[in-house]
């Protein structure tokens, strides 16, 4: 419908182009033979027309479904994350509650023993499985004992004069151990430094 009506404005035009121009002259058998092919490349350029226009809306239409998808793509990915963050702690936690439980048993048995030694034996063995599970989870002590002073690794809370020279510019006294995850540091190591 609308390929006829663009080739009858086209052929309008082009007949008031033609009657404009030979108005005084009398009509030539050439002039038959150019409206017959203005008006065959009029019909191939609507339908050339008709193409692009067609090809145009197919491309808007994929470029709208693209958006579409990146945009639930960006939504899941976001919410994904957001659960990820929210049980990210979970295993460790979880690995955690056996120490949880031996404290609790240690707790106890302080209440009823009178062995002394036997109760210290415990603390140790808790605080060394309790070390082991921060080394299985990538946690590891910032070495501090005469080591040299590194701001990478060490805070130094106060400065102290050196017992030798030997010392001077190294750690002399960590009040608070240091830690790192996977090599990266945690917490600082606060130490005192010999001048």
């Amino acid at each position: 419908m609308k390929k006829q009506k663009n080739a009858e404005k086209i052929q309008e035009e082009v007949e008031t182009v033609d009657t404009a121009q030979t108005t005084d002259a009398p009509e030539a058998p050439e002039s038959k033979v150019t409206n017959e092919t203005t008006d065959e490349s009029a019909e191939q350029i609507v339908d050339e027309l008709e193409v692009v226009a067609q090809k145009c809306a197919e491309l808007n239409d994929k470029n709208l479904r693209l958006m579409a998808e990146f945009d639930n793509y960006r939504k899941r990915t976001l919410k994904e994350r957001m659960e990820l963050l929210k049980t990210a702690s979970e295993k460790v936690l979880s690995d955690m509650l056996p120490l949880v439980d031996d404290f609790e048993r240690g707790l106890k048995a302080m209440e009823t023993s009178e062995d002394v030694q036997a109760v210290k034996d415990g603390v140790e063995l808790i605080y060394t499985k309790f070390i082991a599970f921060l080394l299985q989870n990538g946690i590891k002590a910032i070495p501090t004992e005469n080591e040299v002073f590194d701001t990478e690794f060490h805070e130094a809370i106060t400065t102290f004069p050196a017992p030798s020279d030997e010392h001077k510019g190294k750690i002399i006294d960590c009040v608070s151990k240091g830690y790192t995850l996977n090599d990266k540091v945690i917490r600082f190591s606060k130490v005192v430094v010999g001048e």
